[in-house]
């Protein structure tokens, strides 16, 4: 029986069954660049085989009590260390877990399983969580996002000593002429508001529009219609029609009900403007802003009732029918460039051409780094990595 007992020993030797091993060093730290909250346990890979796993431990003092923090299963020969991020524990019992708090000392050490068999570390590291000032990783983003500051910065400068080149946006030189037309025929001019609400970057560039056309129709002494479904949009596209009168000299042609609410729902809304393009024929209408399914309505009935059509949009869904139904369309960024174009002001002429420097840098970046990277270098990739 003996002889029995000595063969399996050896057959399980040869096959690498042997003793747990603790690991034979535990780190501990503060993980970098965040708020805090987190330590960092790291540990080597000790011999490995199928079913072992790492029991990570943490306690408030040297001798105990420690409660677990995770577990890892290990993966042979996959890499020569292991570690986890700890921002929590579980005690046994209690209402759920504890988070890792700042300022104070934690104590960890990690034991190796397999089954029931269990090899306790000696050894146990301590490290205290604290708050970064400074998120390191994310480095780049402000070198970039400094260096596109200061170069929008350089062009307002620049905007104030001399007038800076815009190309020539179509839609926005025929403004003048839809406005004259209306002013000659006698007839308003219908200005018409996308759906979306007063925080969208659209809504905002329609507002500025219709501060540019409503000086221009108070010089004119034209009517102007503005048609709005949300009351925020509506109760400041009121203030600045009312600026743009005061500006141009007439506050006592201002109307206020010029600028209503039409309708709060989607069609009930182009239902409404609908009817006011058959019944009133305005000689203009200006459609700015983002629209939906009811821009193909507007634009269609419009167009039935001989009246020049400036659109301006960043849904590019409805873009290609207001191509098709207006006589002029501003496309995508067309309309965010606007009102620098309009105004010729040099904070927003200087904004808009640092903008496209930046984007052209950017553009420029993309095709360098693609270049390095199909000849294995990562150097320009990994700077521009977001974290």
């Amino acid at each position: 029986m003996s002889a029995k007992l000595v063969a399996i020993g050896l057959l399980l030797a040869a096959v690498g069954v042997g003793a747990l091993e603790a690991p034979a060093a535990v780190e501990a730290f503060d993980a970098p660049d965040d708020a805090g909250g987190s330590i960092t346990v790291r540990w080597p890979r000790v011999a490995e085989e199928e079913g072992v796993v790492y029991q990570v431990a943490v306690a408030l003092a040297p001798e105990g009590p420690f409660y677990q923090v995770a577990g890892i299963n290990a993966a042979p020969a996959a890499q020569d260390h292991y570690q986890i991020q700890a921002s929590q524990y579980t005690i046994p019992d209690s209402a759920g877990t504890l988070p890792i708090e700042n300022d104070r000392t934690y104590y960890f050490h990690v034991d190796v399983w397999r089954g029931g068999e269990v090899a306790e570390a000696p050894l146990v590291a301590q490290a205290r969580a604290e708050e970064n000032l400074f998120n390191w990783s994310k480095l780049n983003n402000f070198v970039i996002g400094s260096a596109f500051s200061l170069i929008i910065l350089g062009c307002i400068a620049l905007a104030r000593r001399r007038d800076l080149y815009i190309r020539r946006i179509a839609g926005l030189e025929a403004l003048d002429q839809a406005l004259g037309r209306a002013t000659e025929m006698g007839k308003p001019v219908l200005f018409i508001h996308g759906l979306q609400t007063m925080d969208n970057v659209s809504t905002i560039a329609a507002v500025n529009i219709l501060g540019r056309v409503a000086r221009r129709t108070a010089a004119y002494d034209t009517a102007l219609r503005v048609a709005n479904n949300d009351p925020v949009v509506m109760a400041v596209s009121q203030e600045v029609v009312k600026e743009a009168y005061l500006e141009a000299g007439r506050p006592d042609a201002y109307n206020p009900d010029s600028v209503y609410l039409a309708a709060t729902e989607q069609f009930a809304y182009a239902a409404a403007l609908e009817g006011v393009m058959v019944r009133d024929r305005p000689a203009a209408h200006i459609m700015m802003g983002y629209f939906y399914g009811e821009a193909l309505l507007l634009a269609e009935t419009g167009s039935t009732t001989g009246a020049i059509q400036i659109a301006g949009t960043d849904s590019y869904t409805q873009l290609p029918f207001f191509v098709t139904t207006c006589d002029y369309t501003l496309m995508g960024e067309e309309l965010y460039a606007a009102s620098a174009y309009l105004s010729r002001e040099p904070r927003l002429l200087g904004s808009l051409k640092g903008q496209d420097l930046g984007k052209a840098m950017l553009i420029a970046v993309l095709v360098g780094g693609a270049l390095l990277a199909t000849c294995g270098v990562q150097a320009l990739t990994l700077a521009f990595t977001a974290h």
